[in-house]
């Protein structure tokens, strides 16, 4: 079955079995192997893609229900890793396995879209992807970081588009 979708700002068409799940699709079918495969059932968020701008779980998600969807992955989410995001995680050492990281940062990139400056609680309630090496500290503190990055950008934009007098 040929199914049409949107990776990464890049019309796609892919011929596969309609309950092929999107993880191998992106990983298999299209070459993109950021996104990891952890346990199969939907539980660990190795594998978490934006669809349609939320945080989607791939592993059992059958490409056919992302027919016509725009999804974000990995790559998507800046080409050279300067998402604040990103940066965050490297400047605060929050890997160390790195295996569920590509899922945390999107994770927490579509919280800081949705939130602005996530509280603790927000963060605690939102990131429910399992970080086997338990960086969990790490990652609130990049998230806090990032955040901040966000707000500073903005805030610097908008002082930069303000007519002077």
């Amino acid at each position: 079955m040929e199914i049409t979708f949107t990776v990464n700002q890049e019309s796609r068409t892919v011929d596969v079995v309609p309950d092929m799940p999107l993880l191998w699709v992106l990983r298999d079918v299209l070459d993109l192997k950021g996104t990891k495969f952890g346990c199969g059932m939907s539980q660990c968020g190795a594998c978490t893609v934006h669809v349609n701008g939320a945080p989607q779980r791939t592993c059992t998600l059958p490409a056919s229900a992302v027919a016509g969807a725009q999804i974000t992955t990995i790559e998507g989410l800046s080409a050279d890793g300067s998402h604040p995001v990103q940066r965050a995680w490297q400047e605060l050492d929050v890997p160390q396995c790195g295996y569920c990281q590509a899922g945390q940062i999107m994770t927490a990139a579509w919280l800081i879209d949705r939130e602005g400056a996530p509280t603790d609680q927000q963060i605690d309630a939102a990131m429910n992807n399992i970080c086997r090496c338990t960086t969990y500290r790490r990652i609130r503190k990049a998230i806090h970081r990032a955040a901040e990055t966000v707000a500073t950008d903005s805030v610097l934009a908008v002082s930069q588009q303000e007519p002077r007098s």
